[in-house]
């Protein structure tokens, strides 16, 4: 059932708008500093980090646009808006049209929903965290928010450590209460970044103090509708989520993302030469006397010579890896790993990085390297 056609009039009388206007827009935070991935946000958005070789952005931008959504606005920060600017475009790449929105500082969520005001108008919206991966995509959330015609809709998840996210109470299905970062849960049903609103949310944002942490806080919007009566809905994720906001999150959605990768052998592989497994080999990759066991990703043009890259392992492009083992890690463009004898696991290198070894006892290396770096291991 498209937006604005409840069988009641209802939703439409709600967000102020007619059967056949108004479609559902797409809202994208992008602005984050992404301190928990430094040093590689020191020179790059934590949401142009790839993950299997795509920046997690452009995760967001095409589960919008399967989901029908394709007029997009992305949050973006003074620091980094550039950068993301140059790599999504207009959008036209993704079936998208994008505006750029640039939020002063980053003071909550909430206070992005306000900056977005003018883009938004009175249209219902989805709100999408720009450095989440959700499994399953939108389409059924935004079926779910058009045939059921609630003020908002939120998406649940269980974690083990709830007192760093956002906290749903519920009653049954009913949710009672939320709460940001509680010293004390009251479950362990954690808000995913993703949110579906009607214009009712802007009310219930401009209504709000700073919170302890200096932010106008989303979860404190979303109460402040559950509070006035408005109606809220939940759906708990079914598929995996993941937040890519650390090395650990980062490691583990490529590794969900390369469980789903088909082989695509592209590039070239010499007669010494074997790949096992599920494995992408881009265009202009070579493999010279080198194991590569999938699921993995060789981006273009990068060069594998003896060497071992082993599953779950993203390479990108221009990468030399050379007289090396790799496993488990994200090789961004442009960088080096030569002679390390040893094997190196668990890591990020970002772009243009250098990363080679003397001589010395062989260790197993674990590694969250920025970009322009040089490391020699001794």
């Amino acid at each position: 059932m498209p937006i604005g056609e409840g069988p009641n009039g209802s939703f439409c009388q709600r967000v102020g708008l007619q059967p056949g206007m108004e479609p559902l827009k797409g809202l994208i935070l992008s602005g984050g500093a992404g301190t928990r991935l430094r040093p590689i946000t020191h020179t790059s958005a934590k949401q142009l980090v790839p993950v299997a070789n795509k920046p997690v952005l452009f995760y967001g931008i095409e589960a919008l646009v399967e989901a029908g959504v394709t007029e997009i606005g992305i949050i973006i920060a003074p620091e980094t808006g550039e950068e993301i600017r140059a790599a999504a475009g207009d959008g036209s790449a993704f079936g998208a049209r994008i505006t750029y929105i640039v939020q002063d500082a980053p003071r909550g969520l909430a206070h992005a929903v306000l900056t977005a005001a003018e883009f938004l108008g009175d249209s219902p919206f989805v709100m999408y965290l720009g450095d989440n991966l959700l499994r399953d995509g939108l389409r059924g959330l935004v079926a779910t928010f058009e045939s059921e015609e609630p003020d908002a809709l939120i998406l649940l998840t269980p974690v083990a450590e709830p007192q760093h996210y956002g906290v749903a109470e519920l009653d049954g299905e009913r949710i009672v209460r939320l709460v940001e970062k509680p010293k004390d849960p009251p479950s362990n049903l954690a808000l995913v970044g993703v949110y579906l609103f009607t214009a009712a949310i802007f009310e219930a944002a401009r209504a709000l103090e700073p919170s302890w942490r200096g932010e106008l806080e989303i979860t404190e919007a979303i109460q402040g509708l559950i509070d006035d009566g408005r109606t809220v809905r939940s759906e708990i994720v079914t598929g995996w989520w993941k937040d890519t906001g650390q090395l650990a999150d980062m490691l583990e959605a490529n590794r969900l993302v390369l469980e789903e990768v088909q082989t695509r052998l592209e590039g070239s592989v010499d007669d010494a030469s074997t790949v096992e497994g599920r494995v992408v080999l881009e265009p202009g990759a070579s493999l010279v006397r080198s194991v590569v066991r999938g699921p993995a990703v060789i981006g273009a043009d990068a060069l594998i010579e003896d060497a071992y890259v082993g599953p779950y392992t993203s390479i990108g492009d221009e990468v030399r890896i050379s007289r090396s083992e790799v496993e488990h890690s994200i090789i961004l463009a442009g960088s080096t790993v030569a002679d390390l004898a040893t094997r190196m696991e668990a890591s990020l290198l970002g772009r243009n990085v250098k990363l080679t070894r003397s001589e010395g006892i062989p260790r197993t290396l674990r590694l969250l390297v920025g970009d322009n770096s040089t490391i020699e291991i001794v």
